[in-house]
């Protein structure tokens, strides 16, 4: 591995670990800010709306700016919206302001969403270049921020510590990251870009949603990045409204699933020496299916609590090898990663808000129903994950093989 290479992969470790910190910081002292807004589960729902809001304009700008102005200016943008955006939630906890609160959010939407598609289309050539796993490292290094950031907040909310400081010295601590940013290399995907439309791409590039594997790829991650930030979002709330513990261990719950995640993430290429893609992603969702299954269904709070392993593992690798997949085949393929990557980042930003206005009619535990049910369609339809089928261009096409089970 050549030195920029290897220090581009360093800093895209440390750059995949900033948001989960940031969102595990606001995450462990979701009840306390919810008491400081003296808020009801609808009331936070709207309050979350504003990462919705933020996330959407983020991602779906995001492709747009990275065509214009690369990888290295769009994560850098974002990077200092989500830290904007946690020192704005830290002063909106001292004067008890929902509004304000939203504005927050808002801007950490707008920094996370668009950093996914940036960071994930840096993470798709670093795996080319290296021709061997790396995404699973990658949103290894953001679980393993958010268990950082569980464990901080959790020990703060212990010793009753003020939300307000604790979220601003996240935002101070966070801010030297920004200087990682420059070991992206400029204008990497301007030039990436225009290089394609100089070769001129075909229909599937230009728009990959006309390729039905893709678009497999696309509802597979959306389920799998939506039970990830269901747990992000809601875990602790879960825990504490729906089983009855207290805030602390409904953000210890919180922290066991973050830390389960991580593990799977970091297991991640020792698994798929072993197996092909698609079965780790169906043998995945129905794991994490049948943890959720226990939280939603079960009446006690520990095996509840104890689950949530299952539920981490089970969602640890859906939306990294969904990426992975999508940047198989020949060509440029920058258009069916962004489309893969916007599908798992709307879902995992945009999605938890929605599942809040279907608590407040239906309970927590009952809204999480609709995660469980997409988890068993992800599990179906795992088999999209297998490297695309080759064809010859030219005279007679080759026959297509029947087991396709290459690894990464």
């Amino acid at each position: 591995m050549d030195t920029v290479t290897y220090q581009r992969r360093r800093a895209l470790f440390l750059l995949y670990c900033l948001p989960g910190v940031v969102l595990a910081s606001w995450v462990t002292r979701t009840p306390a800010i919810r008491d400081r807004l003296d808020a009801s589960t609808a009331e936070m729902g709207i309050v979350l709306v504003g990462m919705s809001i933020g996330s959407m304009t983020g991602i779906f700008l995001s492709r747009m700016l990275v065509r214009r102005w690369g990888t290295r200016a769009v994560t850098l943008m974002g990077t200092i919206a989500m830290i904007a955006g946690v020192a704005t939630v830290g002063v909106a906890a001292a004067i008890g302001i929902s509004s304000v609160v939203f504005t927050g959010l808002a801007l950490f939407g707008l920094g996370m969403g668009a950093n996914e598609i940036a960071l994930n289309v840096d993470g798709a050539e670093i795996e080319r270049i290296l021709d061997r796993p790396v995404l699973p490292t990658l949103h290894g290094c953001f679980s393993l921020g958010a268990a950082i950031g569980a464990v901080v907040g959790i020990t703060l909310g212990l010793l009753n510590y003020s939300v307000t400081v604790h979220l601003l010295v996240v935002a101070l601590v966070c801010a030297p990251a920004v200087v990682a940013v420059r070991a992206i290399p400029q204008g990497y995907g301007i030039s990436r870009h225009r290089r394609a439309r100089r070769r001129g791409r075909s229909r599937t590039d230009a728009n990959p949603l006309r390729e039905g594997r893709i678009v497999v790829l696309c509802l597979t991650v959306l389920a799998m990045a939506l039970a990830e930030g269901a747990a992000t979002d809601w875990l602790p709330l879960l825990m504490v409204d729906g089983h009855g513990v207290d805030p602390v261990a409904g953000s210890v719950v919180y922290a066991v699933f973050a830390a389960s995640m991580a593990a799977g993430r970091f297991a991640g290429p020792i698994v798929l020496a072993r197996f092909d893609r698609a079965a780790v992603v169906r043998l995945s969702a129905l794991l994490g299916a049948g943890g959720l299954a226990v939280v939603i269904f079960s009446p006690g709070a520990v095996s509840a609590g104890i689950s949530v392993v299952l539920w981490g593992l089970g969602t640890a690798l859906g939306f990294p090898l969904a990426i992975s997949a999508a940047g198989d085949g020949p060509g440029d393929r920058s258009a069916a990663v962004s489309a893969v990557a916007t599908a798992g980042t709307s879902a995992l930003l945009i999605g938890p808000p929605l599942l809040g206005f279907l608590g407040e009619q239906f309970t927590l535990r009952g809204a999480m129903i609709v995660v469980l049910a997409l988890l068993v369609l992800a599990a179906a339809g795992a088999s999209a994950m297998r490297p695309p089928t080759p064809v010859r261009s030219g005279g007679e096409r080759r026959r297509i093989v029947a087991h396709e089970t290459e690894p990464l």
